[in-house]
């Protein structure tokens, strides 16, 4: 990300954190993409490794969510994950607890997320409610 002009100045000097609940990846069978809902195993919210820019000729405000190799449970279902960040390691992403952030790029902890399909009907971006993260069959909840 250092190397890429549209991310160099921002992982730099603008990174933040970007709140959620949870997030999907897909993977494909018999040609269907496959959604999966990824959160916390204890409940409660995720803060993504993130980073802002105003883009364009309105500078309107926009952020990404950095991602890095999927650890061996991510694995299974895509090459990369978001950044999650631990509260303590907040200040160090931000910048506010010196250099190092760097080492915060990684997978999360083994067993910090679990795991479970949901249906197909998220692959719209039109769909809404509160149901859409809802198991389709028990996978273990890995």
């Amino acid at each position: 990300m250092a190397e890429k002009p549209a991310f160099r100045a921002a992982i730099r000097a603008r990174r933040c954190l970007i709140p959620a609940t949870g997030f999907f990846e897909w993977t494909k069978a018999d040609g269907q993409r496959l959604p999966w809902y990824f959160h916390p195993r204890e409940g409660g919210a995720l803060a993504f490794a993130g980073l802002w820019q105003d883009w364009g000729p309105e500078d309107l405000p926009s952020c990404a969510i950095v991602t890095c190799a999927a650890g061996t449970a991510m694995s299974e279902i895509h090459h990369r994950e978001p950044v999650t960040l631990h509260p303590d390691d907040w200040s160090l992403w931000l910048g506010e607890a010196g250099h190092g952030a760097a080492t915060l790029m990684r997978a999360a902890p083994e067993r910090r997320l679990a795991r479970h399909r949901v249906a197909t009907r998220v692959n719209s971006n039109r769909v809404e409610g509160a149901d859409i993260v809802d198991p389709l069959i028990d996978d273990g909840d890995r």
